[in-house]
């Protein structure tokens, strides 16, 4: 089976083992999913999640929240770790949104890759949540699957990860199997235990790569 054919048996079998799967950051304007996936980072989707509604109770709009003290921005999203740097960039990017974009967020990949705080991973997920365009997620769990899947072979750093999955993943799967990816990978092909193959759609083909 060639890296290809793997693929897309892979993509099909999520699928079907995770039909509904989709963004685990809760959000109902685009703009608090940037403000989320700031937050996200090295801190679980649930803190995030709860942690956001104190914020958005006290700032619930772009403008609000660019005007906001950044130390007080910071004492409300103290609990998902990185604080002073995580609310720094809220602060710049809600001001860039509102300064420069009349408060919405652009629609171009390298508009978005530009705005404080925001990376590839972001960007990519503002692009396939947020505007449905072709996008590929590469958080923890993307490049640690792949791996092990074999789709891919020892590639850590998420831009080659995502650069080689761009060959292999049909564009308009991949926003979507990413969101799988995570619901397997939080579910099944766990990083701290050992990953429960035994009850793996994939286990039939999956390379088990980099497993111990």
């Amino acid at each position: 089976m060639t890296k290809e054919e793997l693929t897309l048996e892979v993509i099909e079998r999520l699928k079907k083992e995770y039909p509904d799967a989709g963004c685990t950051l809760d959000y109902d304007q685009a703009w608090k999913l940037l403000v989320s996936v700031r937050l996200a980072a090295q801190c679980t989707d649930a803190r995030v999640n709860v942690v956001v509604e104190g914020l958005y109770e006290k700032y619930p709009d772009i403008n609000a929240l660019a005007e906001a003290d950044v130390d007080d921005i910071e004492r409300i999203v103290r609990p998902c770790g990185l604080g002073k740097s995580k609310a720094r960039d809220i602060s710049a990017c809600m001001k860039m949104l509102r300064d420069t974009y009349g408060g919405k967020i652009p629609k171009d990949f390298d508009a978005i890759l530009k705005l404080p705080g925001v990376g590839r991973k972001s960007a990519n997920l503002i692009m396939g949540d947020v505007f449905g365009e072709p996008a590929i997620v590469t958080d923890t769990h993307c490049i640690r699957l792949v791996n092990r899947i074999g789709l891919v072979d020892g590639i850590k750093e998420p831009k080659k990860v995502e650069m080689a999955l761009w060959k292999l993943v049909p564009p308009k799967e991949g926003s979507d199997f990413c969101h799988r990816l995570v619901f397997h990978g939080r579910d099944v092909c766990t990083a701290r235990t050992k990953p429960h193959c035994e009850r793996c759609c994939l286990q039939d083909i999956c390379g088990k790569h980099g497993v111990e």
